[in-house]
């Protein structure tokens, strides 16, 4: 359980730290591969506006460096990461939705 007194980035990163140690404990090389590749990404939670079909556009916390390409951010609202596009108009959720490595493995 993460305790609820942390701030929103520390309570992202402690979500990041999880996943990445069960990842890095994983017997599936490939697991562990991502996991390192992500880390190499990996940025403190920074709050970014991400934009998202229909016009919404939502506050979430960008937690990996993007490529020019791609790049992982964290929907508070949803409590999950999702895999964003960039554009002219800043971070384009593309639909990829659930665990940081996930995201960031599925491209």
């Amino acid at each position: 359980m993460i305790d609820p007194e942390l701030s929103i980035g520390e309570r992202i990163d402690a979500l990041l730290d999880t996943e990445i140690s069960d990842a890095l404990a994983s017997e599936d090389m490939v697991t562990r591969r991502t996991a390192e590749d992500f880390e190499r990404t990996r940025r403190a939670p920074r709050e970014v506006a991400v934009n998202f079909s229909g016009g919404i556009t939502q506050r979430c916390w960008s937690v990996s460096r993007g490529d020019g390409t791609y790049r992982v951010v964290y929907l508070p609202t949803a409590g999950y990461f999702s895999l964003c596009v960039e554009s002219d108009f800043g971070p384009l959720d593309i639909g990829v939705h659930g665990p940081a490595l996930g995201c960031f493995g599925s491209v």
